[in-house]
């Protein structure tokens, strides 16, 4: 269970990310159904790799204490929404610079 919604909060969190950064720098813009789903995988992708970093590993990966005891570690959604975040924002830039590269060729 905790998974789905560590997942969930991830994709909504990273697609959040993705349509900031597409309001906020428009040169990067996909539009919104594009900056929503280069976003959301891009939060995906980044908390995975946030769990391979020493440091962020126990901020994104949650406690087996809490998943044992079949609750909700809220420490480690709340890092996976700001990996998730940050990652959205950042994969929505670089398919934007992409985008743009390859418009210009």
């Amino acid at each position: 269970m905790e998974v789905i919604v560590g997942l969930i909060v991830q994709l909504i969190a990273g697609g959040a990310g993705g349509n900031i950064i597409g309001q906020v720098a428009k040169q990067f813009s996909l539009g919104t159904t594009g900056n929503t789903i280069a976003g959301a995988v891009g939060g995906v992708a980044a908390t995975w790799l946030a769990g391979y970093i020493p440091g962020l590993s126990g901020l994104v990966g949650g406690t087996a204490a809490a998943a044992a005891a079949g609750g909700l570690d809220i420490g480690a959604l709340v890092g996976q929404g700001v990996t998730g975040l940050v990652g959205g924002g950042l994969l929505t830039v670089i398919a934007g610079l992409v985008k743009s590269m390859t418009a210009k060729a």
